[in-house]
């Protein structure tokens, strides 16, 4: 049986949901691999909606997160509600701003932000059954928050501002290049920066392959539970 890899989408575009290259790259590294991807989107409003060719906010408009999301997955996706730790064998989040928007509020609140109830339950159960987990561009932040008391070691790059937010959440942050990821063994946690840098197509994809990898190394095949 293939690992079965949850992916957390936060949307579709990267001011205001997931950032799209960031979740094909993922994608696309979890199948190379052999693995399943089973994609999953929290069932709400977007805390913004941005138009990214106008580079502006548009107010008024309202789209849902999950709907959003099914465009990357090509409409085979689930509502978040429905992932259970007890039937992935390891879990994906790609960045992009909706990580910090609809799937937090970290870029409102920084440090002090709160994780959607869902996407923490999710987090802290595949933690507490160790089982991997990788995040990706800003999403450390979210993954800095929700197990804070563990003191995960992870990375956003090297901004330092963001990685003193994601310290205060209870993290430790290790600064780390584009192509590279930090892998925490005791945590059973990886993470790669991808666009929090102004980097190359090829540089994101790098680091999104090494840290893929090493989620699935550090993953086992879950014993039952249901498979679709």
């Amino acid at each position: 049986m293939a690992l079965q890899v949850g992916v957390i989408l936060s949307g579709c575009g990267h001011r205001d949901g997931a950032e799209i290259r960031e979740a094909v790259l993922t994608l696309l590294a979890i199948d190379r691999a052999g693995a399943q991807a089973r994609v999953f989107a929290p069932d709400v409003p977007q805390a913004r909606v941005f138009d990214h060719y106008h580079g502006k906010d548009v107010p008024g408009e309202r789209r849902n997160v999950l709907v959003e999301a099914a465009r990357i997955a090509r409409g085979d996706i689930r509502p978040l509600s429905e992932a259970k730790a007890a039937d992935l064998d390891a879990l994906v989040m790609p960045g992009g701003f909706g990580a910090a928007l609809n799937l937090s509020t970290f870029a409102t609140k920084g440090a002090d932000c709160d994780v959607l109830p869902e996407v923490a339950s999710l987090l802290r159960a595949m933690h507490a059954a160790r089982k991997p987990i990788g995040a990706i561009c800003i999403a450390p932040a979210v993954v800095a928050k929700a197990l804070g008391a563990a003191h995960p070691r992870l990375t956003i790059g090297d901004d330092a501002g963001t990685a003193k937010a994601v310290e205060a959440c209870g993290a430790v942050h290790e600064a780390c290049p584009v192509d590279r990821h930090v892998v925490d063994r005791a945590n059973k946690v990886v993470t790669t920066p991808a666009y929090m840098y102004d980097a190359s197509l090829s540089g994101v994809a790098a680091g999104i392959e090494r840290c893929v990898a090493d989620v699935l190394a550090m993953a086992t095949p879950a014993a039952g539970g249901p498979r679709r």
